[in-house]
């Protein structure tokens, strides 16, 4: 059973920034709040879902060469003085460009390139 973090989503993103890493900021709609995001670079053909439900099983372990497992967030409400602002952050991307999707399917949605030392944002509200 995977444990999750309690208190995600309820404060500050900590952007681990510098070098050849970047982060990305994604504007989301209030519809997708809890849903998560997964990002994969340009060309790669992996996807979290090519995993179920046949062979779902935690990640402790490697799956050989070509084969990785991609960051993914959860779209979450952040308080700000207009109320809240849907985002799904990356806190840590190694500089590049990327493919965004849901997690459990669904097409690309966005494709977005991370400069290292810079934080990139990208809006996925006019796709809803």
């Amino acid at each position: 059973m995977e444990e999750h973090n309690r208190f995600a989503g309820h404060g500050s993103v900590v952007l681990d920034i510098g070098g050849d890493v970047g982060a990305l900021i994604v504007s989301m709609p209030p519809t997708m709040a809890g849903i998560e995001i997964e990002i994969r670079p340009l060309g790669s053909t992996h996807r979290y879902s090519d995993h179920l439900p046949a062979q779902q099983h935690d990640h402790d372990h490697d799956h050989g060469p070509g084969h990785s497992h991609h960051p993914h967030v959860a779209v979450i409400g952040r308080p700000t003085v207009n109320g809240p602002a849907y985002t799904a952050v990356f806190p840590e991307l190694k500089e590049g460009t990327y493919e965004l999707y849901e997690k459990l399917g669904g097409p690309i949605q966005l494709q977005v390139t991370v400069t290292g030392g810079e934080v990139q944002h990208a809006d996925w509200r006019q796709l809803a």
